[in-house]
């Protein structure tokens, strides 16, 4: 595991940050590392996607980008990896962060990606809904996406899921973002909807900085200081490299 300092770079030079939620969730499970990186004079902007698709994932992604008034590091979470990759090709854009993210190739979409899991791997308790959305097993939902979580917060997750579409599921990545800007990756090691080798493997492919971190796939909720500190140790590196 790699150790991270924690910089503190000018407000004048630093990179804006922008955060973009994964499948059955919205953006408020960012508020614990938002409250560090502000904390922390960095300028962050929380996407609030519908999930619906990955193209419209994408654009208002992009749209955040463009109303940032500097470069911009963009931080994805699980299906929010593969809107970033997707997105983040934008010219604002000079660091992508994957936490327990989906880290696509071209041609690549969440649905491939999670096609043939390995022989023993949990599989997400995903239960199609009558109107074509996707949700999780509520009565599963603790232990698949949230088990470090108290667990009056993990069934308050479970009641409140934002339904996910099967045209974000399949939503194909055009030109990975990955391929140009450089990365950084959290990998989960209690992770039990993408499994941790799966996310050695994504970030080996993407020739990411990686970190390892005890944690479930909702790490970005359980441990917001460890992943807001791999957000700044981006930020701080792209500043270096400008500098």
């Amino acid at each position: 595991m790699t150790t991270l300092s924690s910089p503190t770079p000018s407000v004048e030079s630093q990179a804006a940050i922008v955060l973009v939620h994964g499948g059955f969730v919205d953006g408020s499970g960012w508020e614990g590392v938002y409250k560090i990186l502000k904390r922390d004079a960095y300028d962050v902007h929380v996407v609030q996607n519908a999930t619906q698709s990955l193209a419209d994932d994408a654009a208002a992604t992009h749209a955040a980008i463009d109303a940032q008034g500097r470069p911009v590091i963009l931080v994805g979470h699980s299906y929010g990896g593969a809107v970033i990759t997707e997105a983040g090709s934008h010219p604002k854009v000079v660091g992508l962060v994957y936490v327990t993210a989906f880290a696509p190739d071209s041609g690549e979409s969440v649905a491939t990606l999670i096609a043939n899991p390995a022989p023993g791997a949990p599989v997400p308790p995903i239960v199609p809904q009558p109107n074509g959305t996707l949700l999780l097993d509520k009565a599963k939902f603790a232990e698949a996406f949230a088990a470090d979580l108290d667990p009056a917060k993990a069934a308050f997750m479970a009641d409140a899921q934002n339904p996910w579409g099967l045209h974000a599921l399949n939503g194909v990545v055009t030109a990975p973002a990955w391929k140009t800007k450089p990365s950084w990756y959290l990998v989960a090691k209690d992770d039990r909807m993408i499994p941790p080798d799966a996310q050695r493997a994504m970030s080996k492919r993407a020739g990411s900085t990686t970190v390892e971190l005890e944690g479930s796939h909702a790490i970005y909720v359980s441990q917001p200081g460890g992943v807001a500190e791999l957000i700044e140790a981006a930020a701080e590196a792209v500043t270096a490299c400008a500098n």
